[in-house]
């Protein structure tokens, strides 16, 4: 089943679908400014330009989501605007998904994907996840995700894949001193900026699709993680930041 349901009024840009599906990527090609994009209205002339949800088992109404969802939207907002600082390169999109039981009560929230690359942010915005309440789905425990866009205020540049493996080739053995800090994940996406001299100045994660994930030993383990990288000297992108992103486990 499948409906619609309009994004909460917020001032970063909520993406046009809800799906239950979907897997981390290789790196996208540097993506345009993204500018403000107001939220759809509440009258949308009988069409279906909102946002759409899809459960694999069992199902959540559109609106049982959003008024799940819409109390914390300016908290979601908050996240973002709290975290960025001078950073203002930081931007992206990051996927939220849910698994609920047949009571509604949530079993799992992740971020499924990002490349926003921002643990603070990620962060902030799982533990409202976490926190939040909806009622019970239709037909069973289900799944549902949400796809969230931050602006950034200044442009990245991503390095090809080729030459971000390159850069961080011979630091991925580092990250194995988090393997004691909590669970190291089977299927991730690490999004690293890189500035000048080659510093890294922000990273974030993403979990793939990876069902019943503990919180508390992700959270562990993607803490490390974040201090470990943010101690390596990449190649200097020399008078731009860069972006770049790798899976975990490496191929």
């Amino acid at each position: 089943m499948r409906g619609s349901m309009r994004a909460p009024a917020v001032a970063f840009v909520m993406l046009g679908a809800l799906s239950a599906c979907g897997g981390s990527a290789k790196p996208p090609p540097a993506p345009p400014p993204v500018t403000h994009v107001e939220p759809p209205s509440d009258d949308d002339g009988g069409g279906s330009d909102g946002l759409e949800v899809t459960g694999t088992r069992g199902h959540m109404d559109p609106e049982a989501v959003q008024a799940g969802v819409q109390p914390h939207a300016s908290e979601l907002e908050t996240c973002f605007t709290s975290q960025v600082g001078k950073h203002r390169y930081l931007g992206g999109k990051v996927e939220l998904k849910w698994q609920v039981d047949a009571t509604g009560a949530i079993t799992s929230a992740q971020i499924a994907q990002s490349d926003l690359g921002a643990w603070p942010v990620e962060k902030c915005l799982l533990d409202l996840a976490r926190a939040m309440t909806f009622t019970k789905p239709k037909g069973g425990p289900t799944d549902f995700s949400i796809p969230f866009e931050f602006s950034g205020k200044q442009s990245s540049l991503w390095w090809s894949e080729d030459a971000g493996q390159a850069a961080i080739k011979n630091h991925l053995k580092d990250l194995a001193k988090c393997d004691g800090k909590g669970t190291p994940p089977t299927d991730a996406t690490v999004t690293v900026y890189v500035g000048a001299r080659g510093k890294v100045v922000s990273v974030g994660f993403a979990t793939g699709q990876e069902a019943g994930l503990d919180a508390t030993a992700w959270d562990a383990w993607a803490d490390c993680a974040e201090k470990r990288i943010s101690t390596w000297q990449l190649p200097d992108p020399r008078g731009t930041v860069a972006k770049l992103a790798f899976h975990l486990p490496a191929q």
